[in-house]
């Protein structure tokens, strides 16, 4: 349902049902899947790719140009997953050439006042709280939940299953399955409510216990620790994904307590 009073590029291609409430301008080389409702107000920039079953509240601005130098106009999208939530003046912004895809996941919420920078990942089921804002080529795992006004600086990587503290400053990279909390932003212990709500038994969170334990301990640099894992935790999903996320970590991995 179009309003009379919004804007939609003729070259937009937008599903039938989706809803578009007054005052909300669309620009060409833009989709839009069904069930959508985009709010009042919002505004849906060139290069957007937006889902079905997605809302989008008043205020939002989608696929802005990026906030970097070095873009030069090339043409680069934004896509939103299905039943992703954006709430007030959330600003998810374009790629650069660096990535050619600033991307938002499935069934996610973003909160109001957050900001998405160029050439983020955010995958599924990531709650992004209250005036977050994200700086550029960050990755976020699935099901991570940042509390509101946290900072993340470029190129940080968090994990899987993390819960970060509200006001955080990330300058690190977040191992999956914790939570991280303080100033400088610190390890304070695993995930466990988040992980029990999402159906982790008791074996699988004492075995991601034990790692952290170990790579936490103070008693090996992160190279000695993760041979110590590999010796004394047995193969698992969990495991290898947190080895793995250490061992490819370019900023390296916020501290322990």
């Amino acid at each position: 349902m179009n309003q009379p009073l919004s804007y939609v590029h003729p070259e937009a291609k937008v599903a039938k049902n989706v809803v578009i409430e007054p005052f909300v301008s669309i620009d060409k080389n833009v989709e839009i899947g069904k069930g959508t409702w985009i709010g009042p107000h919002v505004t849906i920039m060139e290069g957007a790719r937006i889902g079905e079953n997605c809302k989008i509240f008043p205020g939002a601005v989608i696929s802005a140009i990026p906030q970097d130098l070095k873009f030069k106009g090339e043409e680069t999208i934004v896509t939103i997953g299905n039943n992703t939530t954006l709430r007030e003046f959330v600003t998810v912004n374009r790629a650069t050439v660096a990535r050619g895809i600033t991307s938002i996941g499935d069934n996610c919420l973003l909160m109001a006042y957050s900001h998405v920078a160029h050439d983020c990942e955010v995958r599924n089921n990531v709650i992004i709280g209250n005036s977050c804002q994200i700086a550029g080529e960050v990755v976020i795992d699935d099901f991570a939940i940042l509390s509101a006004s946290v900072l993340v600086h470029q190129f940080v990587h968090i994990g899987a299953h993390v819960m970060v503290s509200g006001g955080s400053l990330i300058r690190k990279d977040v191992p999956p399955f914790i939570k991280a909390a303080r100033e400088p932003l610190s390890y304070v212990g695993i995930n466990s409510v988040g992980l029990r709500r999402r159906n982790f038994d008791s074996n699988r969170i004492n075995e991601i216990l034990d790692i952290y334990r170990i790579l936490y301990s103070g008693k090996y640099n992160n190279s000695d620790a993760l041979v110590e894992i590999e010796k004394e935790v047995p193969a698992s999903f969990e495991r290898d994904y947190i080895l793995e996320f250490v061992r490819e970590s370019k900023r390296g991995i916020i501290r322990g307590i």
